[in-house]
């Protein structure tokens, strides 16, 4: 089974895109290192802002045509097909596809609501194309929508990024809660908690430092952990060259976190074999 990555939160600015695009496009890189024949990730962008679509294709005009808005309105049979057809290649590698957001996700919201069966709207044609990648990895908006549902349901792993801050710790619990209910509610067995990603620690800070080893010394979220992701000022210059960070300066901290969260990923979720 391929991999369905899922990056959410209920807060913004907790590195969702961000951690979306470097980890879709890590594990394409890191299977080429390894000789996997298969190394295509796909990246899909749910988030009407559409950042993770702006910094790996340089565009944000993608429409009512050539995008997921595309694919969410297309009859279901046709569904599939679309779906092909809206994916673009990405500009930091041709391994590294993209189904690109819309502003136009933000209407599709109150469009679908009342539809039957809405919420498979993603999964179905996903479900049909999946084993043509190595790994799907979606990016979600910072709430609990009905795109978000979207995605989890797709899912079969949730990654869960957070900032070292009191108020990110207190909800953490009701994002796995969340989780757990969209699995049971949904019937998504192979939909599971995949870990828990803290960004932008700055070590300098008592504050970052005592809530990491908070989260370490918790009896249930502190298994969770599965990447911790330094404050680093190369993050926001790749973002404005619009590169990923291992390419705007692969020595960076930010880039060899991302790099270590990858392989584990890699190795988690994916049985290797050279040439596959």
């Amino acid at each position: 089974m391929t991999p369905v990555f899922v990056l959410t939160n209920h807060k913004g600015g907790v590195g969702k895109s961000t951690s979306a695009t470097n980890i879709a496009y890590g594990i394409s890189q890191m299977l080429a290192q390894f000789g996997v024949a298969n190394h295509r990730v796909l990246l899909i962008d749910t988030d009407s802002q559409g950042h993770a679509t702006l910094v790996t294709t340089s565009r944000n005009d993608f429409g009512r045509e050539d995008s997921l808005y595309t694919v969410l309105n297309a009859d279901r049979k046709d569904a599939t097909t679309i779906l092909k057809q809206c994916i673009v290649a990405s500009e930091w590698d041709a391994n590294l596809h993209v189904l690109p957001a819309s502003p136009l996700l933000e209407a599709a919201e109150r469009e679908l609501i009342a539809v039957p069966g809405a919420p498979y709207r993603l999964s179905e044609p996903l479900s049909q194309i999946a084993s043509h990648y190595a790994a799907v990895v979606i990016d979600t908006r910072p709430s609990f929508s009905l795109l978000t549902e979207m995605s989890l349901i797709a899912a079969t792993d949730a990654l869960i990024p957070i900032e070292p801050r009191y108020l990110e710790t207190v909800g953490l619990e009701s994002v796995v809660n969340k989780i757990e209910s969209i699995r049971q509610g949904w019937r998504c067995p192979d939909l599971k908690v995949g870990g828990i990603v803290v960004t932008k620690l700055d070590k300098r800070m008592k504050g970052h430092v005592e809530m990491l080893d908070g989260l370490k010394a918790h009896p249930v979220l502190g298994r969770l952990l599965c990447g911790v992701i330094p404050a680093n000022e190369a993050v926001a210059y790749a973002h404005h060259a619009h590169k990923s960070v291992y390419e705007y300066n692969p020595e960076c901290p930010a880039s060899q976190a991302y790099a270590v969260l990858a392989a584990q990923l890699i190795k988690k979720t994916m049985v290797i074999r050279g040439g596959a």
